[in-house]
């Protein structure tokens, strides 16, 4: 009774953790939307199945073997034989098989992968910094932070590259990882199936806040794209409302303008992110947070908690000037 509870418990147990695999997380490589990330999971299936072929065989002969050659009563000591040379042939000669009709398909998708895009219908550069990513399309002039559009069913090519340590840019739905190395630049391309928004991770350890350091790749249909790309090309509109005026002259007089930049203002610093349109982002503080007022106001008091040994620093200002402040900043769209 107690050895069938035991299978009854394993079995109800083995089953939840096999639905706690499931779902559609947003980080899960298992879920392509571009080209890219659909040739990966070819390739990864087609390993998968020969390993479960390799599984059911093996263990099936161990199984067989278990049962065919159990101790029994009364049975005479088995004869000992040494080496079978078709068997060692047999076992030597199909792993080799099997290796080479993994590695060709592998080969082959690393040079399709690998190799610079055809023709690119957009080029976004990417630098990767201790914690958040800069993006630039320079033939469009926009410079934004941690959230970059792209067109559905447009070649895009991400050139990678770091301003301190090593990094590694990474969204698991569209494409494989980059990694960031400073003095050199790396490439990655692909084209979005779907429209959507794609999280992205740094995927290479590199400093206190490493986990912390995500992004946003926003697929959208052309007409979508194109309105955004118009937004973002618009200096940052004056502030109408009194309190974002306010909050116009709070950033203006303290260490914010020496970091950060807002096209058609004053700050043109290049230490911190581009300010210009913060208020259209989804997120803040490099996808850590929401972007809320209430969240806004914590990141501006208190960063080091929220984000550790990030390089923003705490600027003494009253609850008043704060709200100003993320009045501002949210009213650049």
């Amino acid at each position: 009774m107690n050895d069938r509870k035991a299978l009854v418990l394993t079995l109800v147990l083995g089953a939840a953790a096999l639905q706690a695999c499931g779902g559609d997380y947003p980080q899960s490589a298992l879920h392509p939307q571009s080209d890219f990330a659909t040739r990966l999971d070819e390739l990864f299936r087609g390993i998968f199945w020969w390993a479960v072929g390799v599984f059911v065989v093996v263990e099936g002969i161990l199984i067989a073997t278990l049962f065919r050659y159990r101790e029994k009563r009364r049975q005479e000591r088995p004869k000992p034989i040494h080496g079978h040379t078709g068997l060692e042939i047999g076992w030597t000669l199909v792993p080799a098989l099997i290796l080479v009709a993994i590695a060709i398909p592998t080969v082959r998708t690393i040079f399709v992968v690998d190799r610079p895009p055809p023709e690119a219908d957009l080029t976004v550069e990417v630098i990767g910094k201790q914690w958040w990513w800069e993006f630039q399309i320079p033939e469009l002039d926009i410079v934004t932070a941690n959230e970059v559009h792209v067109p559905v069913g447009r070649t895009v090519e991400f050139r990678v590259r770091s301003a301190d340590v090593l990094h590694s840019f990474w969204v698991p739905r569209l494409g494989g990882k980059r990694d960031l190395v400073p003095g050199r630049e790396n490439m990655l391309w692909f084209t979005a199936d779907t429209a959507g928004v794609f999280w992205g991770q740094c995927a290479e350890y590199c400093g206190t806040s490493h986990a912390l350091m995500s992004f946003r790749i926003i697929a959208a249909q052309e007409a979508d794209f194109e309105s955004w790309v118009a937004r973002m090309q618009e200096p940052a509109v004056a502030p109408q409302e009194q309190m974002a005026r306010l909050g116009a002259g709070v950033f203006m007089s303290n260490a914010c303008v020496g970091c950060h930049r807002i096209e058609g203002t004053p700050a043109q610093g290049i230490v911190g992110p581009d300010l210009t349109h913060v208020g259209s982002r989804t997120t803040i503080a490099a996808g850590v947070l929401e972007n809320t007022p209430e969240n806004l106001a914590r990141w501006i008091k208190t960063p080091q908690e929220i984000k550790p040994g990030n390089y923003m620093p705490y600027v003494a200002l009253t609850d008043e000037q704060v709200d100003q402040l993320v009045a501002y900043l949210l009213s650049l769209k």
